[in-house]
């Protein structure tokens, strides 16, 4: 399923969607079981309250980690464009720069967090009993960060090449190497929260030994040393885009901050627990939506690159199709097997008969939100950074984190579940409304 960046603008769109997004897609999938297994093990073997800690700990580690997904999000699309207009010079550079960025950042934001550890654990929610078990979590997770942002960084890169395929397999390897060692430590050792932790943390380091290695022997991004130099045009281009995407982490990472302290005022740790499947549960499900948002990106970026708008429309339709056909599938099969997913996490009684309900209300907008990911993705690919970061911003910052500061004061718990799909449905109109019109008025001739 290797693709070369010239093939990016030749061939049959449908059939380059299917070689790009299919390994993206299996690449998701599998990080999700990753933490889908992490999830139910930690459940399992050590107990709910287990759930409510990694739900605390991830959204700050993550937040750190998008740094580099960011500057790899962003920077591919400046990459991208740069591979559609033959200027393989700069996309070497901006790679350089990427990399450059990313170490810089993910280690400020690191150390930031091990000094201010217990104020930030307490600003992601860890109140009560949840505090012990995510101390615990955090130390070996925290420091392992920078590894697992400059491997973001690469698989992002890796894709805008066009090499969806060793994408896919960077996302496998730690997924297999965290789950044999959750059973190893959590498990066999009894080493509790600190062996979760301890495995997740070599798996991250695990694919960024796979990541350096493709760009030593399979990248056509031939770094040299005098290419790791802060170019600071490159900087400035590569930081306008991929603000859009650290901005989405930013407003998720305060919406975890949020609902952590809104779920836990409202309905105690287990509502926490409850919110920690249905998350887990929302990368899972939607993993070949995702998929397919990330196989539209170097497509749509390489060919709005070469001035060929004519392929980047049908791009657009092709990817919004396919993605609402397979969301509306994943609905239904939700809706039919509720209760069942939710027993695989835990045997907690409350849990079992709170989150069922609330599973539902999360994801009843599904079939829609095609249309919110693929325009969003649009405009970032290409390199339109102000209405990609208004429309990435959208669904949380102007109406996900509202309503759920105003509805549960009218409905309780209930109401933070329901601003879910109000969000979804309100966010999706204003992305069709700028899609519909770019398409209209930009996207007219080639």
């Amino acid at each position: 399923m290797t693709v070369t960046s010239e093939e990016l603008g030749t061939k049959d769109i449908k059939s380059l969607l299917i070689k790009q997004a299919v390994p993206a897609s299996i690449g998701i999938l599998f990080m999700s079981v990753n933490i889908l297994v992490d999830t139910i093990f930690v459940g399992q073997w050590i107990g709910s309250l287990a759930i409510a800690a990694v739900t605390v700990v991830l959204p700050m580690t993550f937040f750190i980690s998008s740094l580099g997904m960011a500057v790899g999000i962003g920077g591919s699309s400046v990459l991208s464009r740069a591979l559609g207009s033959g200027n393989k010079e700069k996309a070497v550079k901006t790679f350089a720069n990427q990399i450059l960025m990313t170490f810089v950042l993910a280690s400020v934001f690191v150390l930031l967090g091990i000094f201010f550890s217990d104020e930030m654990l307490l600003l992601f929610g860890a109140q009560g009993a949840i505090v012990a078990p995510a101390t615990e979590f955090f130390f070996p997770i925290i420091v392992s960060v920078p590894f697992l942002a400059l491997s973001m960084m690469g698989n992002a890169v890796i894709r805008a090449e066009g090499k969806a395929k060793f994408a896919m397999y960077a996302m496998i390897i730690p997924a297999f190497a965290n789950i044999l060692l959750d059973i190893l430590f959590i498990k066999y050792l009894d080493m509790g929260m600190f062996g979760a932790a301890l495995a997740t943390a070599i798996s991250y380091f695990t694919c960024f030994v796979f990541i350096v290695w493709f760009f030593i022997y399979r990248s056509e991004l031939q770094l040299r040393l005098p290419h790791l130099k802060f170019n600071f045009p490159i900087v400035k281009e590569i930081s306008s885009l991929s603000f859009v995407t650290f901005s989405r982490q930013g407003v998720v990472s305060i919406l975890a901050i949020i609902l952590n302290h809104t779920l836990y005022t409202y309905g105690g740790e287990h509502s926490v627990v409850v919110y920690g499947i249905i998350s887990r549960m929302l990368m899972f499900a939607l993993f070949p939506v995702l998929g397919i948002t990330q196989g539209f990106l170097p497509i749509a970026g390489y060919n709005y690159g070469a001035n060929n708008h004519k392929r980047v429309k049908e791009t657009i339709f092709i990817s919004i199709k396919y993605a609402a056909i397979l969301a509306t599938i994943i609905y239904v099969g939700i809706l039919v097997f509720t209760r069942q997913i939710v027993a695989v996490f835990t045997t907690d009684e409350t849990v079992l008969a709170e989150t069922p309900n609330a599973l539902r209300w999360v994801f009843a907008a599904s079939p829609i939100i095609a249309i919110q990911l693929i325009g969003a993705a649009y405009f970032q690919a290409a390199g339109k950074a102000k209405k990609a970061l208004f429309l990435t911003l959208s669904k949380q910052g102007f109406f996900l984190i509202p309503l759920v500061l105003i509805l549960p004061n009218f409905f309780g718990i209930f109401g933070a579940w329901i601003a879910f799909p109000i969000s979804d449905v309100l966010s999706t109109i204003i992305t069709y409304y700028f899609l519909n019109r770019e398409m209209k008025t930009v996207l007219t001739t080639n």
